[in-house]
């Protein structure tokens, strides 16, 4: 966690700091770029923006997007090797302070009085707030994806040689069947950016988060594949590879977007 510095002349202290890229992007907030922009009321410019989380000098949250994304990635490498670095983003690269934080965060600044919203001004944009996470549904469905990628040697170990397996054909398992036709399609009509991301893996490997209506897929394209479906709270379906799954990752890889 970012050591709290002062970011520009309004006194807003920096707790932390996320991208906002096509090809990263808080999954919580949106199966995709477009739409987790137009959430934050952001054009969608493909260059992206870097979402700095803080509080001004009375307590209030704010949310201040950059264009400087290079800034905002510096200071996140740093902070996350535990090194400190004062995150103050030039005035003329701040697109606008929105009023509250979209993700949820248990550190407050020092100092000064606890995390609240602002006091509203005429006009103003509704506070943001962070997505309902408790109950399962689109916002929980996209975390337990991302817990997945993160931990995929520990789910992998999960999956008893193909006895757990949902099969395209299984007619058991028509959500799963539904996801892969959805994926399949992305190839020929690709999707809104974001919707398809792709990101470094062990060995040659690369590990693909691929999101749809009602559904989060995270595979690695030397293996398998898990689902998470709307309708199936708590529910992942490994999928294994099969006949069909290596060309369908193989290509959606091809049309992912990469960090830079």
């Amino acid at each position: 966690m970012p050591t709290t510095e002062s970011a520009d002349n309004d006194q807003l202290f920096v707790l932390t700091a996320v991208l906002l890229t096509p090809a990263q992007f808080p999954s919580v907030l949106g199966d995709d770029y477009p739409e987790v922009c137009a959430g934050l009321g952001l054009e969608p410019y493909a260059e992206g923006y870097g979402l700095v989380l803080g509080q001004d000098g009375d307590g209030a949250r704010w949310t201040v997007a950059t264009e400087d994304v290079s800034l905002v990635a510096c200071a996140i490498a740093a902070w996350d090797c535990g090194m400190e670095y004062d995150l103050s983003p030039q005035e003329s690269s701040i697109v606008g302070a929105l009023p509250g934080w979209p993700l949820a965060l248990a550190v407050a600044a020092p100092g000064v009085p606890s995390p609240h919203d602002p006091e509203p001004e005429e006009g103003d944009p509704a506070p943001l707030t962070p997505p309902d996470a408790e109950a399962w549904g689109p916002a929980q469905r996209r975390l337990g994806a991302d817990e997945i990628a993160m931990q995929w040697a520990v789910w992998r170990e999960q999956v008893d040689g193909d006895d757990g397996f949902a099969e395209p054909g299984d007619e058991a398992h028509q959500g799963v069947r539904r996801v892969l036709a959805e994926a399949r399609a992305y190839v020929t009509d690709p999707p809104p950016p974001g919707r398809v991301r792709s990101s470094f893996a062990a060995g040659e490997a690369r590990t693909l988060r691929v999101d749809g209506p009602g559904w989060s897929m995270v595979a690695r394209t030397d293996d398998i594949a898990f689902v998470l479906l709307d309708e199936e709270p708590g529910e992942v379906h490994p999928v294994g590879r099969g006949p069909e799954l290596p060309g369908l990752l193989s290509s959606l890889d091809e049309l992912a977007v990469r960090p830079v």
